[in-house]
């Protein structure tokens, strides 16, 4: 009974993985869509990525306001959330372009809504002076790693509060990362935050990936990541990251 009861729960699995394997492949091939459909229309796109209330709905209000629509950073930003329009409505506040995607019980959001809200933003003419489209990913470290959404390029958030343990513990969150941005820089020194520990632990993943401080409060810092990923759009750079 033993072995039969074996045999169950492996045939389970394998049927689990196999769903999952598929769902990921259908999401892979939406996801190289909407990449050449971002290119068609001109649109550099950052996929957003960190824990719940680690600062990345800040950091793109700070970002508003360190740049001007007659800039060459005009940007749109797509929101995903569980519940509720409140990080949308913050950014329109700013005077941003922002579409809200509910998740409901989903811990990330997929290439298939992102498609959704894409057209939705096109059709209201939100992306019409823009050359960038933020979107900014569920908080959470371990379900958007899976799901490529077509993005040129994945920054992962950090907040000082956070511990400087989470590189090692979320790999697969990090191994996305074509940067990463400790948020919340200024409050390092009252979390015993170790920088040193996190550039030791992400050289262990993956070398190379630009690190930025930022807080709110220093606009200098904010203005370097937005110079990076100028740079970024000026050089043709698309992450080369398989989710």
């Amino acid at each position: 009974m033993k072995d039969n009861l074996t045999k169950s729960q492996n045939t389970t699995q394998s049927i689990t993985m196999e769903v999952i394997q598929k769902v990921l492949s259908k999401n892979d091939k939406k996801a190289l869509q909407m990449r050449e459909l971002y290119a068609q229309d001109g649109l550099y796109v950052i996929n957003l990525m960190s824990s719940a209330g680690s600062g990345k709905t800040t950091f793109l209000e700070t970002l508003a306001e360190s740049s001007t629509k007659s800039s060459d950073f005009g940007f749109a930003v797509i929101e995903g959330d569980l519940q509720t329009n409140r990080d949308a409505d913050r950014l329109k506040a700013k005077g941003i372009n922002a579409y809200q995607i509910l998740t409901g019980e989903a811990c990330h959001l997929d290439a298939s809504m992102i498609e959704e809200a894409y057209h939705h933003l096109k059709s209201s003419n939100a992306l019409d002076s823009v050359g960038y489209l933020f979107i900014e990913n569920v908080g959470n470290l371990v379900c958007p790693a899976s799901y490529n959404l077509g993005a040129d390029i994945n920054i992962v958030l950090l907040s000082t509060p956070e511990g400087d343990d989470k590189v090692l513990k979320y790999p697969t969150m990090f191994l996305c990362a074509d940067a990463l941005i400790i948020s919340k820089a200024d409050l390092i020194e009252h979390f015993s935050f170790d920088l040193e520990r996190v550039k030791s632990d992400l050289a262990k993943l993956k070398k190379g990936i630009p690190i930025f401080l930022t807080s709110k409060n220093d606009i200098d810092s904010i203005q370097k990541v937005r110079t990076f990923i100028v740079e970024c759009k000026m050089k043709g750079y698309h992450s080369k990251h398989k989710f």
